[in-house]
């Protein structure tokens, strides 16, 4: 629907919210479950005034709004996983797409953002990789004010994103709050190839830089991103 709106001239800054979504999608075209009243799910029209190789910032940008709320709102403390994933205790509480839409007032994009509320926002059999607001605090977050101080926060990063040094600031911020950002042994699943190594912060767009285990510097655009536990190898 903020699709559609942005394609018929919607301003920027429209959120669209839903109690319930019955076709949710992530990253890569998969579902996003979004059972009623379980999650927050929103989407916002946003209408970037910079060039757009910088637009995959504005992930990262809604990637910090998201744990300012949540820890503003909930008082939950997350981690960001490049490129869009937030981790409570190593699993799943949110996640971010962002999509270009073509419109006749230009390109816009449109953030979409998903986080379980509670634990009915997912199936059981991904409880080991997921979790949710009320499963970390103890006590059930009220949609509503998660919603006003999210508003709030992706406000104040989507501006600062659009000072002239933005970028810069946008990204040492990520950094700040992301255990991904350094030195995290991570494995990399491309759409040819799947490769392991550690990660060396990221490029000036918000692409991932992995050293290899043969020292190569890799740079990930697109893929899907993990971590991996590390092997404490010993010598006889």
């Amino acid at each position: 629907e903020a699709a559609r709106q942005a394609a018929a001239g919607a301003p920027e800054g429209l959120c669209v919210v839903a109690r319930e979504q019955t076709a949710g999608r992530g990253r890569q075209r998969r579902a996003w479950l979004s059972p009623r009243d379980a999650g927050l799910y929103v989407s916002v029209v946003l209408r970037p005034r910079f060039e757009q190789a910088r637009w995959p910032l504005v992930t990262l940008a809604a990637a910090l709004a998201v744990r300012d709320a949540l820890k503003e709102a909930c008082g939950l403390a997350t981690d960001i996983k490049w490129p869009n994933d937030l981790l409570a205790r190593g699993r799943k509480v949110c996640g971010i797409l962002a999509e270009v839409v073509e419109t006749k007032a230009g390109r816009a994009a449109v953030v979409g953002i998903g986080v379980n509320l509670d634990e009915r926002a997912f199936p059981p059999e991904l409880r080991e990789s997921a979790t949710s607001v009320a499963a970390e605090t103890g006590s059930a977050p009220d949609a509503e004010e998660v919603l006003r101080a999210l508003t709030r926060t992706l406000a104040h990063r989507y501006a600062e994103l659009q000072h002239h040094d933005g970028a810069a600031t946008t990204l040492r911020a990520w950094a700040s709050h992301s255990s991904f950002a350094e030195g995290k042994r991570v494995r990399v699943a491309l759409a040819a190839e799947t490769f392991e190594g550690h990660t060396r912060g990221l490029e000036p767009d918000g692409a991932l830089r992995v050293e290899t285990d043969a020292g190569d510097i890799r740079i990930v655009r697109a893929g899907d991103v993990t971590a991996v536990r590390e092997v404490l190898r010993t010598e006889d």
